[in-house]
């Protein structure tokens, strides 16, 4: 029989601790999480797992917990880090693993990944010598981490799909892509914004829930093009954890 709790006397040596869970049939880590208590075990007992039930499952962690039970198989518990003083600490763990083990099944990136996560050393390099750009017209800058290694280019990592509102979009005639703080790409769009979905989009992979727009269009002319280009974002708009990847950014700003 499997174990769904820690006897109390360990839940009191445990604190806040970070754990994987991993698939007993390929020994693959599919989540990393933080947590008190019991929170470990918690995944297999939600509602979705629990049951016979067939249906499709729309997280991608649960339909993983549901197949090692299919296969007569127990998902692996295992603590990576314990004995920590805070959540906050813990966090900064969390974070790191999820960096480390690509292909998790978790819905968010770890806190401040996007800030200080994983890098080469010299896109940390590039990222602090890089010169800040001035913002010389109304334009976005939208951060393109993740979509930049399951798209084919620049171009198709930034034009969808993002929570914005079209209309102000409009408004900012230049886009900017950011990765790790650093442009690598100016575009202009050519039409309004238009709703993300697979039907506007083909061929890209991404999220397609209600909300989302983007936008086609062309990269920018070769001298704004050219000035751009590897500059860093200027400091005041890269509040350090902030999640939404889209800054809207005009020359009077402060």
């Amino acid at each position: 029989m499997s174990r769904d709790s820690f006897p109390q006397e360990v839940i009191q040596q445990l604190k806040w601790y970070v754990y994987r869970l991993i698939d007993p049939r390929n020994g693959e880590t599919f989540y990393v999480g933080k947590g008190q208590g019991n929170r470990i075990f918690d995944h297999v007992k939600v509602k979705g797992v629990i049951g016979s039930g067939s249906g499709e499952v729309s997280d991608p962690k649960i339909a993983r917990i549901k197949d090692i039970r299919a296969a007569g198989l127990e998902v692996s518990h295992v603590i990576h880090r314990h004995g920590l003083a805070s959540s906050s600490v813990a966090e900064q763990v969390e974070a790191a693993l999820i960096d480390a083990y690509p292909g998790l099944t978790n819905q968010q990136a770890g806190k401040g990944s996007r800030d200080y996560g994983c890098r080469h050393a010299e896109e940390i390099i590039a990222e602090f010598e890089a010169e800040e750009f001035e913002v010389k017209e109304p334009l976005m800058v939208i951060t393109i981490n993740n979509n930049y290694y399951d798209r084919n280019s620049v171009y198709d990592a930034v034009r969808s799909a993002w929570k914005v509102n079209p209309q102000r979009a409009q408004e900012h005639k230049l886009v900017l892509a950011s990765r790790e703080g650093i442009i690598f790409g100016a575009f202009r769009p050519d039409q309004p914004w238009i709703a993300a979905t697979p039907a506007n989009f083909p061929g890209l992979v991404g999220q397609w829930d209600q909300g989302r727009w983007g936008f086609n269009g062309k990269e920018a002319e070769e001298e704004v093009w050219n000035y751009y280009f590897r500059k860093r974002v200027p400091e005041r708009y890269r509040k350090k954890g902030a999640q939404n990847p889209v800054k809207y950014c005009n020359p009077n700003d402060t």
